[in-house]
């Protein structure tokens, strides 16, 4: 037997004034579309997250990745609940998933913002991917029984990418052992909120399970993959700004550097810069790299040349400096290398374990004349 409410119906109760006309039009339009107003919220995240991010260890910031955190811990297991114990569940409880989707979307938005900040374009790939994969199941996922399972996944998946630059801001250090940490704190909020899980819906829940740990397993094993094989870029650390240059030094307060003109190509689409350099001439590889205000840590210049004839790259230096957190622009230095081979050489900024910030790749063509030279100031 299936019953039928009036209010479901489109007509309004008796027990209801007049000015509740409106109301039910307007609740039951956002009952009809709520998939695609889930989407929607999923944008607005992305939204809200341009606006909002800055710097990520300012308290805001932290703030907004909490609340996140905390819709997602109640409005999972709160539609569970509702879906499961209840036979005629509040009309209301359309919002869980709006709001599941729209603290999703935030996350996803917040880490395309800040993993994208940090390293090389390449190195985040998987998120852009996974964000995009996303996007398009979340237009398939139909059914409360599969999208309990979708949600909880995902927000083990936003947890541990949350949690991975979240910890060193607070710990001051990075490395795999704060990598390491990151996961077990991600672990143990899901584990409370499994439990969760289970304490609101028992019985449905143990057909759930065993899919939910299986998709979390995954998502560690994936993660745990990605940093080991260097894929996931050093969080919370980010280049603010990096360059090769025929000279750079330090006056008070500021870093100035000589730099000759280069083409358009160069400027306004990455191009590889093409040194002009004289006999025994040196150049600066210079970076300013930004680190929440808790950390120190040193930051590693691999300088290589390409051997054209045996078709590999040949270490030729590793120079390491430390770094400070705290300034917005970042915290700056350079290494200094002679160019004795012409050809093409490249210079990765990389954190002690081998992380990589990013790369200065540059072709060193030898003249007998020096190029002319502009001198600038460092941002």
């Amino acid at each position: 037997m299936v019953e039928h409410f009036p209010e479901e119906e489109g007509v309004p109760s008796s027990t209801l004034g007049p000015g509740t006309d409106m109301f039910q039009k307007t609740f039951l339009w956002i009952q009809k579309y709520e998939r695609h107003l889930s989407a929607l919220a999923m944008v607005a995240g992305f939204v809200a997250d341009n606006i909002l991010f800055w710097r990520i260890d300012l308290l805001q910031t932290q703030l907004v990745f909490a609340a996140y955190t905390a819709i997602c811990f109640v409005a999972i297991p709160l539609l569970h609940w509702f879906e499961t114990r209840w036979s005629n569940p509040p009309r209301w409880r359309f919002l869980l998933p709006i709001a599941t989707q729209f603290s999703l979307g935030g996350f996803w938005s917040g880490f395309v913002i800040f993993y994208g900040r940090s390293a090389d374009l390449g190195t985040s790939w998987p998120f852009i991917l996974f964000l995009v994969a996303v996007l398009v199941a979340n237009e398939y996922y139909h059914q409360y029984h599969e999208r309990v399972v979708f949600a909880s996944v995902l927000f083990f998946f936003a947890l541990y990418s949350y949690a991975i630059f979240a910890v060193p801001i607070y710990t001051g250090t990075i490395g795999t052992l704060t990598f390491l940490e990151s996961g077990l704190v991600a672990i143990g909020v899901f584990f409370v909120f499994v439990r969760l899980l289970h304490a609101l819906a028992r019985e449905r829940f143990t057909s759930d399970l065993r899919r939910i740990r299986i998709g979390a397993v995954v998502v560690l094993v994936l993660m745990n993959l990605f940093y080991f094989t260097n894929v996931l870029p050093p969080l919370p650390l980010a280049a603010s700004a990096a360059g090769i240059y025929h000279s750079v030094w330090r006056v008070p307060g500021e870093y100035m550097g000589t730099a000759e003109a280069q083409s358009w190509q160069v400027r306004y689409l990455g191009f590889t810069p093409a040194l002009h350099i004289v006999p025994g001439e040196s150049v600066s590889a210079y970076s300013s790299i930004f680190a929440p205000t808790t950390l120190s840590t040193n930051i590693v210049n691999r300088w290589e040349w390409y051997d054209s004839v045996a078709k590999q790259w040949v270490l030729r230096a590793t120079i390491t400096y430390p770094i400070a957190g705290g300034r917005e622009q970042g915290y700056r230095g350079y290494s200094t290398m002679p160019i004795d081979k012409p050809g093409e050489w490249r210079v990765s900024v990389e954190t002690v374990d081998g992380r990589r910030i990013t790369r200065l790749p540059f072709t060193a063509v030898s003249v007998s004349v020096a190029p002319v030279e502009e001198t600038i100031t460092l941002p």
